[in-house]
């Protein structure tokens, strides 16, 4: 199926985004905006659970419970994200990569099934993941199934008010290309946010000789 004029920019502002973000994961480099290649290295365990401030909210073990200021970890399996019902805690908790990466994993992964899908997943079924390299390979597959949901759609779908499903957002009084764009919004803000935290992380390590996380830290990161 040919895609339709109005979704091709929102397709390859997505594409842009994706790649951007995917390359700042998986190294071994990323385009710096200029076509200039910086070298990165891959994601590492304790990149994805760093904590830079105290009572972050996270990806932590469902038999540790949640963090500070969260009621439940959201999810199923073994691991969770930090999670609390509306109203939200203000000031909102400072959110770890892994929080960030799991939050648009499961984002693309409900809407692609509540757009081309079962039309039946929720948070409640989703799965974060407990490690880095799982968390970069399950958006790898999140985002190419909500491409493929978007390239299943023809232009009628575009101006169809609740084309999506998704029952965590305003999808089912949308129009479906307000959806796109938001769903684009959402991998651009926390793409950008991911990048920002790995050159913190980078930078914090350098300056002190290593980095920036002790080994109680670490304890706390993976048990939690």
């Amino acid at each position: 199926m040919s895609v339709p004029p109005r979704l091709s920019p929102l397709l390859q502002q997505f594409d842009f985004a994706r790649v951007r973000l995917t390359d700042r994961l998986r190294g071994p480099v990323v385009d710096s905006g200029n076509g200039t290649d910086i070298e990165v290295g891959p994601l590492t365990d304790d990149e994805y659970f760093w904590e830079p401030v105290p009572a972050c909210w996270s990806v932590r073990r469902r038999t540790n419970g949640p963090g500070a200021r969260a009621t439940g970890l959201a999810g199923a399996g073994d691991w969770g994200r930090d999670s609390a019902p509306f109203p939200h805690p203000f000031p909102p908790p400072f959110t770890t990569i892994a929080w960030r990466l799991s939050h648009l994993t499961e984002l693309l992964t409900l809407r692609a099934d509540h757009t081309a899908g079962s039309h039946t997943l929720t948070r409640d079924d989703f799965r974060s993941s407990g490690d880095a390299a799982g968390a970069v390979g399950a958006f790898d597959a999140a985002a190419t199934a909500w491409r493929e949901a978007l390239t299943s759609v023809d232009d009628r779908a575009l101006d169809t008010v609740g084309y999506s499903t998704y029952p965590h957002g305003s999808d089912p009084d949308d129009p479906f290309l307000e959806t796109v764009w938001w769903v684009n919004q959402e991998l651009l803000h926390h793409g950008a946010e991911i990048a920002l935290l790995r050159d913190l992380y980078r930078s914090l390590g350098a300056r002190a000789g290593q980095m920036p996380i002790d080994p109680s830290m670490r304890s706390r990161s993976r048990s939690a």
